[in-house]
C-alpha cells in the first residue's frame, strides 16, 4: 500500500481526534463537519462491506457520489467491533481519542461490551455523540427510526405542503442533517467546557433524530398553549405576506418575502401601486395575512406580467428581498455562489475531480478546508493500527485472517 502522509496541521481543530463509528447520515455529517476543520476524523466500517452509504445512489462509474462528498476528510479502516478483539481495539482508539461518534439503536453497544460506561473508564476525558432515532430515553427508545419517519415525528411534516393534498415530507432527510449540525455543535460545547472551563472531564451527548427538527419548530409549543391553535398546512409561511413563490412571463419562479411593514411599504412602491400601503386589508401584517388570498393575488399578477430578470432588477432596487427558486444548474452559474467558493472542486483518485459544498461558515484566522474525497475501504488501516497504535504488520496479517480488521 502507498505510504500516506498527513496534510500539514490546519483548521482550528487541528489536534482534535475523532473516532466515528456511526454509519449512513446523521452522526457521520456531524464528524464530517469536524473535519472540515481540521478534527482527524477516524472512520471505523465493517470489514468487507463499509459504511451503507457506499451503496446508495447517485453513482458514477460504479462509486457513489453521496459518500464520495460525505466522508471527505477522513481516514477509513476496518474494524468488526462485534468480535472480542474488535473491541479491545476500539477501546484502544477511544483511549487515544477526544471523540466518539454513533449513531447505532440504543442498547447496541452495550450488547458488545462497549457504549459510555465503559468508554469513560477507558479515557474520562472522552466526548460520546449519541445519536438515535428517539434518544437513549423513552418508551420509543428501541424503535427503529430513521429521518423521514423522525420528521413526522417532530411535527415538521405536519405542517408541510397544501391544505387540499397529504402531508409532505421535504425531498431529502432534512432530520439527518439538523440532527448532524446539532451534533457538531454540541460536540464543540462539550469540548470547550472540558477544556477551556476546566471541566477536565468527558460527556455523553443524547440526541434523537426528531428532537433537532422539533427544535426548529420554535413558536408551535407556545401558540398550541396559548392559543389552543393547531397550526395546519397552508402551502408556505403563513405568519407573514406577502411571502410566497410567484411564476413570472418567462416561466420561472420568484421567491418574494415581505415579513415587515416596512417592506410592505417598498414592495408597494416598486409595484406602483403605493396606495396598497393604506389600505385597510393591508397595512399591518396581521391584516394582510387575514387578507392573505387577496395580497397573493395582487402580487402574483404583477410579476406574472414581468420576466424574471426585470422584476429581480426593480424588487432589488427597492430593496425587496426576492430570490430566483434555483436548480442546481442554476446554482452553478450563480455569481454569488462563485465569489463566495461556496462549490469547490476536490480530485478523487477513482473518479476525478468532484464538485461539492465548500466549508461553510468562513473564518478569517483559521478557515477549514477539504483535503480529500472519501477514502477507500480500509485505506488508513496500516498508518491508524501500525503507527498509531503500534501493531505490527505480523499482527495486521493475524487480525485481518481472523475477520477483525
Amino acid at each position: 500500500m502507498q505510504e500516506i502522509k498527513d496534510p500539514p496541521a490546519q483548521g482550528p481543530l487541528a489536534g482534535v481526534r475523532v473516532l466515528d463509528i456511526a454509519s449512513v447520515l446523521a452522526a457521520p455529517f456531524a464528524t464530517s463537519l469536524l473535519g472540515d476543520y481540521g478534527a482527524e476524523v477516524i472512520k471505523v466500517e465493517q470489514p468487507g462491506v463499509g459504511d451503507a452509504m457506499r451503496n446508495l445512489g447517485p453513482f458514477y462509474q460504479g462509486t457513489s457520489l453521496w459518500f464520495t462528498v460525505s466522508a471527505r476528510n477522513k481516514k477509513s479502516i476496518t474494524l468488526d467491533m462485534r468480535k472480542p478483539k474488535g473491541q479491545e481495539i476500539v477501546k484502544e482508539l477511544v483511549g487515544i481519542s477526544d471523540v466518539v461518534a454513533e449513531n447505532f439503536r440504543p442498547g447496541t453497544l452495550e450488547e458488545w461490551n462497549l457504549g459510555y460506561e465503559v468508554f469513560k473508564k477507558v479515557n474520562p476525558r472522552i466526548v460520546m455523540l449519541s445519536i438515535s432515532g428517539y434518544g437513549q430515553t423513552g418508551p420509543y427508545r428501541e424503535k427503529a427510526g430513521f429521518g423521514m419517519t423522525c420528521q413526522a415525528l417532530s411535527g415538521l411534516t405536519y405542517i408541510s405542503g397544501y391544505p387540499d393534498k397529504p402531508p409532505l415530507n421535504p425531498s431529502f432527510s432534512l432530520a439527518d442533517y439538523v440532527s448532524g449540525v446539532f451534533g457538531a455543535l454540541s460536540i464543540m460545547t462539550a469540548l470547550y467546557y472540558r477544556d477551556a472551563l476546566g471541566g477536565k472531564v468527558g460527556q455523553q451527548i443524547d440526541l434523537g433524530l426528531y428532537e433537532g427538527v422539533f427544535r426548529l419548530m420554535e413558536f408551535l409549543p407556545a401558540e398550541y398553549q396559548k392559543l389552543g391553535r393547531v397550526r395546519e398546512r397552508t402551502g408556505g409561511p403563513s405568519g407573514a405576506m406577502p411571502v410566497n413563490i410567484y411564476e413570472t412571463s418567462d416561466g420561472r419562479w420568484m421567491a418574494l418575502t415581505c415579513s415587515t411593514d416596512r417592506v410592505f411599504v417598498r414592495l408597494a412602491r416598486a409595484m406602483g401601486q403605493p396606495e396598497l400601503a393604506k389600505d385597510p386589508r393591508f397595512y399591518t401584517n396581521p391584516r394582510r395575512v387575514e387578507n392573505s388570498a387577496a395580497i397573493n393575488y395582487i402580487v402574483a399578477q404583477w410579476v406574472k406580467e414581468r420576466p424574471f430578470q426585470q422584476a429581480q432588477e426593480e424588487l432589488d432596487g427597492a430593496g425587496v428581498p426576492i430570490s430566483l427558486v434555483c436548480s442546481i444548474a442554476d446554482i452553478f452559474e450563480n455569481p454569488q455562489y462563485q465569489a463566495r467558493e461556496n462549490i469547490i472542486e476536490v480530485d478523487d483518485p477513482v473518479i476525478g475531480p468532484v464538485k461539492m459544498p465548500g466549508v461553510t461558515p468562513k473564518f478569517s484566522l483559521k478557515p477549514g478546508r477539504v483535503t480529500g474525497t472519501a477514502p477507500a475501504l480500509g485505506q488508513y488501516n496500516d498508518e491508524i493500527y501500525g503507527r498509531l497504535l503500534g501493531y505490527s504488520r505480523e499482527q495486521l496479517a493475524l487480525l485481518k485472517e481472523q475477520g477483525v480488521i
